[in-house]
């Protein structure tokens, strides 16, 4: 009998089956009814129609396809013109668009560190992160959550060795801020290079949304470099690596991940630089952003659920069990919302939750029209599991 070599997916789809860890594609409409609390375009800015015409200008300018890796043909003066705009905005000396923020994340990680070399990461890191560990060559050493005395005491440990600390500067599962402050100075005091995933911080935290690195402080020290995506506040496609110039160069000579890949395509490119322009020029929005998360917290918990309190512009309200998780979004969307929902492997606490994007465009109205679905969604959940 001929093996079947695919057989095992099988048993795999049975056990995560078991276990209600299912995921499904479900493609979005265009004209969706839903209102939208899933998605990370934190500022609205996605379907805005001063981007979406930047974006349709750069294609019909530079083409569909930036046909090929940066190094040959992908680079155009629009990628250069939002690498300097970006690293001005963010106060950091140079910045290097890729195709995705996981990419630039590895590419980081990867070119950032050395067999031999030190790499201390958070517990709570995205997968982008964790997989930059596990393709880098250094020994990692993954360190509690947000405990910059944790990292103080392992770099201690190490005195003299090459060091790299990673963290995201806002997690993204609960929406809780990195103490990039006694990160940084824990890193000075080692010697030490400090990498911060500033995801879902752009936009929303900082001067005018200038990042979380700058409402640190520590935007465009020595020791500091930054990822970013231009997927979420900026409602484009794409990622960025803000840093020290002669760090920039060294990527732009060794990064994987930017050397062999496609350039990011001109239309997400000038989509991103209008977001950031228009940021500029209405810096109100990152307030918004930061003002509807608070609300919605205060009302979710004010109804009695267990919700995290926001640093940025993530609510993160837990759920009972992977399956209730999934039963709840779920019935928010049957109900005419949209929410995230996070299950293992995806959140490291193992905890299951509905996860809630604020965004700087929606009303009073439709906050309370979230509010209202959610607790009733919750309510009748837990009275379906009693029954």
């Amino acid at each position: 009998m001929v093996q079947d070599p695919f057989g095992w997916t099988d048993d795999e789809a049975r056990s995560r089956e078991r276990s209600g860890l299912v995921r499904t594609l479900r493609p979005r409409p265009a004209d969706s009814a839903l209102l939208d609390l899933a998605s990370n375009d934190y500022l609205g800015l996605a379907r805005h129609p001063a981007v979406t015409g930047a974006a349709a200008d750069a294609a019909r300018l530079w083409g569909a396809g930036s046909t090929g890796s940066r190094l040959v043909t992908g680079s155009t003066d629009l990628h250069a013109e939002l690498e300097r705009e970006l690293a001005e905005f963010c106060g950091f000396e140079a910045a290097l668009v890729l195709s995705s923020g996981y990419a630039a994340n590895l590419a980081a990680l990867t070119a950032l560190t050395a067999r031999g070399s030190l790499l201390l990461s958070d517990a709570g890191n995205h997968a982008s992160i964790v997989d930059g560990c596990r393709l880098s060559r250094a020994e990692t050493a993954v360190v509690p959550h947000a405990d910059p005395e944790a990292v103080h005491k392992t770099l201690g440990t190490h005195p003299g060795r090459r060091a790299l600390v990673v963290s995201d500067a806002v997690f993204s599962v609960d929406g809780d801020a990195a103490p990039l402050r006694e990160l940084d100075e824990a890193c000075r005091t080692h010697g030490a290079a400090l990498l911060v995933d500033d995801a879902h911080g752009l936009g929303v935290l900082g001067d005018g949304g200038r990042g979380t690195p700058n409402a640190a402080g520590i935007a465009g020290a020595d020791g500091v470099v930054a990822t970013l995506t231009l997927s979420k506040s900026l409602g484009s496609q794409g990622g960025a690596i803000l840093g020290p110039a002669r760090v920039v160069e060294h990527l732009v000579n060794a990064a994987r991940t930017f050397i062999f890949d496609t350039g990011l395509a001109p239309a997400a490119v000038g989509g991103a630089l209008e977001s950031l322009r228009l940021l500029r020029r209405e810096p109100a929005r990152a307030g918004r952003a930061r003002e509807v998360a608070r609300t919605l917290h205060r009302l979710l918990t004010e109804a009695g659920l267990t919700a995290v309190r926001p640093d940025a512009a993530v609510v993160s309200v837990q759920a009972p069990s992977p399956e209730a998780a999934v039963r709840w979004a779920a019935d928010c969307r049957a109900a005419g919302l949209g929410v995230g929902c996070f299950r293992p492997p995806s959140v490291p606490d193992g905890i299951s939750r509905i996860r809630l994007t604020a965004r700087a465009d929606l009303t009073d109205e439709q906050i309370g029209t979230a509010v209202r679905t959610i607790v009733a969604t919750a309510s009748e959940g837990a009275a379906a599991s009693v029954g």
